[in-house]
């Protein structure tokens, strides 16, 4: 295909992906009162061979062709790494100093009940020809399988936490802080898992070393270094078009040192949007790029995870029984470890579902390492499309099960009227970011 007709396909693929995402994500919102980002999650999946190249084969291959889509690889990369720089511009270290103790053992728990369910059926999935690569071993396989499982939604989390007013609530509290342990330690056995996949120990030792470094340098120097763009900003009250400038090559710097270390992109935008200096230099950041990467960047993520979705795979009975036992043993697995943990820690039963139900979400952030996965060929697309399932249902069950376990409670003692009575802002339209 020509570089002219690439470009036509690109612009009316990215039409569709905003228009199918924008969609789903609305009629998620006005009939089932689900967050947009779980309309877009579905959308991406809808766009790919589960049921748009299913019922317009030729349609769909028209508007992704093979060569379209390591351009749209390229910018779901991006998207995803800006994302994840955002994420890290709205996490709160305040929480870790407050909550350690019982977000440790909440976090700890929700990671080890899960890790044990994937040492238990990781020899089962492995007999199982195309689910995993056979490069991988039963060790490797099982660190991988565990991080998927025992991921959390942890900007999902944060806002429902920020939407319900619970932010200075014991559930709130211990909710965030958790959830950030927890997913801190998912990424860094991911990290482990990609390193040792490697060809070869210098393959392995030049990741672990470089991200490590990396992490040093960034979280030991970082706030030092990066505080006089933070004066700046102050000082001029808001971000110039220079700053901005110099922001955005800090982050492709961060994104292009993991990638050429051999992690990825990701981790590099998160550890250097944690260290930003707080205030006027965030607050802009996030209201300038938030809607241009959540609006058309994060959804190309979406329609590129559901292009190599293959539900129909589903269809084989013995897969489909793989999906069923794997998401039910994850739930039960992660959202009860949770709940067990809160309660031992002194939490009431409410709260402690709450936390469980939050916990429990793992939406895009799952998606993004089963994409790892499959790109670096850890997986195949049988377990990537069963993943997939994971990630939207547990995403789906989030807020009405939250609602339910804890949102009367949290009414009844005040904690949700103010807010609700509240009409939205633009700002906290802004402040949306998905899960």
């Amino acid at each position: 295909m020509a570089p002219a007709e690439l470009s036509v396909v690109f612009f009316l693929e990215l039409f569709a992906i905003v228009a199918a995402a924008r969609g789903v994500g609305w009629l998620g919102q006005r009939f089932l009162g689900q967050p947009q980002v779980v309309g877009e999650m579905v959308a991406g999946v809808l766009l790919g061979p589960s049921l748009f190249g299913l019922l317009a084969p030729d349609l769909q291959a028209m508007l992704f062709p093979k060569e379209a889509k390591s351009i749209l690889y390229v910018g779901a990369q991006l998207g995803v790494g800006l994302y994840m720089f955002l994420v890290g511009l709205g996490f709160d270290r305040s929480h870790f100093r407050s909550n350690v103790a019982s977000a440790s053992a909440v976090s700890l728990s929700g990671m080890a009940a899960p890790f044990l369910v994937a040492v238990l059926i990781t020899p089962w999935l492995m007999g199982v020809p195309g689910l995993f690569s056979p490069k991988l071993t039963q060790a490797q396989a099982t660190l991988f399988l565990g991080a998927c499982i025992s991921i959390t939604a942890f900007p999902m989390l944060a806002r429902i936490i920020h939407e319900r007013g619970l932010s200075k609530s014991p559930l709130g509290s211990l909710s965030l802080s958790a959830g950030a342990i927890d997913d801190a330690g998912a990424w860094t056995v991911l990290a482990i898992v990609l390193a040792a996949f490697g060809a070869g120990s210098g393959v392995a030792i030049k990741a672990i070393v470089g991200a490590g470094l990396f992490a040093v340098v960034v979280l030991g120097l970082g706030p030092r270094l990066l505080a006089p763009l933070g004066a700046a900003a102050e000082r001029a009250g808001g971000v110039s078009q220079r700053l901005l400038g110099i922001v955005l090559m800090l982050f492709l710097l961060a994104a292009f040192t993991m990638d050429w270390v051999g992690m990825h992109a990701v981790f590099g935008g998160f550890l250097l949007g944690v260290v930003m200096p707080r205030g006027v230099l965030t607050r802009e950041l996030r209201a300038k790029l938030e809607p241009f990467t959540v609006v058309l960047l994060l959804p190309m993520f979406f329609t590129y995870s559901g292009l190599n979705t293959q539900l129909a795979l589903m269809a084989d009975p013995g897969l489909l029984l793989l999906a069923v036992a794997i998401l039910a043993v994850s739930i039960l697995a992660k959202a009860g470890a949770c709940w067990a943990a809160a309660r031992l820690t002194g939490q009431d039963n409410a709260t402690a579902l709450g936390v469980g139900a939050l916990m429990n979400a793992r939406g895009l952030m799952e998606l993004i390492i089963i994409n790892i996965g499959l790109q670096r060929g850890l997986i195949g697309p049988g377990l990537f499309s069963m993943l997939v399932l994971m990630a939207v249902a547990t995403t789906l069950m989030a807020s009405p099960l939250f609602e339910v376990v804890y949102g009367r409670k949290a009414r009844q003692r005040g904690e949700l009227g103010a807010l609700n009575d509240m009409p939205e802002s633009p700002a906290a339209a802004i402040e949306k970011v998905p899960a």
